[in-house]
């Protein structure tokens, strides 16, 4: 679903899972530094959007996902995970009940496959799910934004900005009145500074929610039985998971950013050392200058010089060994 923002002046359009909305609008550090002191709006509406309805439908998602849910208080943001019967994350989802409906944006693309999964689990309860994305469109305040919000829009608040499920013929007045527009590009350089993983990006095929920190924001540890909650369960209770996310300082002399994917190994053994782990996300910070995060084996020495493909990176550690 292509943005009607992409048409304002100097806007780039974003590739991969971000297509759809603006990378960048002219100037990415400028909108970094917007959002950073409370600024701008982001259009994040490539955004699936989830509506939940009817009498079970908090204790009925409880069930279903790894977050305590059953007594969400009315305008109370959290977010839950989706994990597969081996307890590998399949889908994130960012929640908020209205005293009527939960809301959720997921990942682009993403809201078919979880739909099909919550009917697939309907049962006998009174629940009706529905995909809105076609009439809302998610935007994003950065914390300390003053700009207003529409009388009846939904609205997650987190320490991190508001989340607004704006009527999607209401898009760009909106956000044309709530500027200045800061692309995709600056909230991802944001999103890689304060360290939050993100599903297909920080996660593959084989990723658990300890490997990210997400145990305790995501992952609820004192619920009820939901898929693939023996696996939390047993590294919770009996071992360590077998990576963990790391954050990188790049070495700012090399021009390009390493891709997601780049192989991470020892410094000191060089391009041809083992593989400890790949880079997972990259940015450049209108402070931090080049910036990643990265999976790594647990046992990767915390103090330890790494390289990120050809360059340099010095590590902080997200996830403790």
């Amino acid at each position: 679903m292509k943005s009607p923002l992409l048409s304002q002046p100097g806007a780039v359009p974003a590739e991969g899972a971000d297509d759809g909305v603006a990378a960048h609008y002219g100037d990415l550090f400028r909108e970094q530094r917007a959002l950073a002191e409370g600024a701008g709006l982001v259009d994040l509406s490539h955004r699936g959007v989830i509506a939940v309805t009817g009498d079970d439908r908090l204790g009925w998602l409880h069930l279903l996902l790894t977050q305590h849910v059953s007594e969400l208080p009315v305008g109370v943001a959290t977010e839950a995970l989706i994990l597969s019967a081996h307890g590998h994350i399949e889908h994130a989802l960012y929640l908020v009940d209205d005293g009527s409906t939960v809301w959720a944006h997921v990942e682009p693309g993403s809201q078919g496959e979880i739909i099909a999964y919550l009917e697939s689990m309907k049962f006998f309860y009174r629940v009706e799910v529905a995909d809105r994305t076609d009439d809302f469109a998610v935007v994003h305040l950065p914390a300390g934004s003053i700009a207003e919000v529409p009388d009846g829009v939904v609205v997650r608040e987190t320490a991190h900005g508001r989340d607004l499920f704006l009527p999607r013929a209401d898009l760009e007045s909106y956000a044309l009145a709530q500027g200045p527009l800061a692309g995709i590009l600056a909230y991802e350089a944001l999103r890689v500074e304060s360290h939050r993983p993100r599903v297909g990006f920080e996660t593959d095929h084989r990723t658990i929610p300890h490997e990210l920190g997400w145990i305790g924001t995501a992952v609820h540890l004192q619920k009820g039985c939901y898929r693939g909650q023996e696996t939390v369960a047993r590294v919770q209770n009996l071992g360590k998971p077998p990576r963990r996310l790391v954050f990188l300082h790049l070495d700012g002399s090399e021009v390009h950013l390493p891709a997601p994917g780049t192989p991470i190994r020892l410094a000191a053994d060089g391009e041809d050392g083992r593989k400890l782990g790949f880079v997972t996300t990259s940015a450049r910070h209108h402070e931090l200058g080049p910036i990643a995060l990265a999976l790594v084996k647990r046992n990767v020495p915390v103090d330890a010089e790494l390289m990120a493909g050809n360059t340099a990176a010095a590590q902080e550690t997200v996830v403790e060994p």
